[in-house]
């Protein structure tokens, strides 16, 4: 079965339900419409929740990068005497 048979499907299913809760006088609210609205608002509130956790992720391996950049320039501060000196024993002998 392909999703759209299965969509058209359970459609019919919640029409149905929505027309006999209806005859019985439990409640008219519940129609395809009105999933198809939650379905929609759920979707929006689901993409908003994932872009905040990408910004949240991008805004991480931001700080990680930039913190790594300062321990490299940091370490490459203090190596670079050693390394001329090293060098400087090397060529002199």
């Amino acid at each position: 079965m392909n999703t759209q048979k299965i969509l058209s499907l359970v459609l019919e299913g919640v029409d149905s339900l929505g027309f006999r809760l209806d005859d019985m006088g439990i409640t008219s609210k519940l129609n395809r419409h009105n999933i198809a609205a939650f379905v929609m608002s759920e979707q929006k509130h689901l993409e908003g929740e994932w872009d905040s956790l990408q910004a949240k992720v991008d805004r991480r391996r931001s700080q990680f990068e930039h913190l790594t950049q300062q321990v490299e320039e940091r370490a490459d501060a203090l190596l670079s005497p050693v390394r001329a000196q090293v060098n400087r024993f090397r060529a002199s002998h």
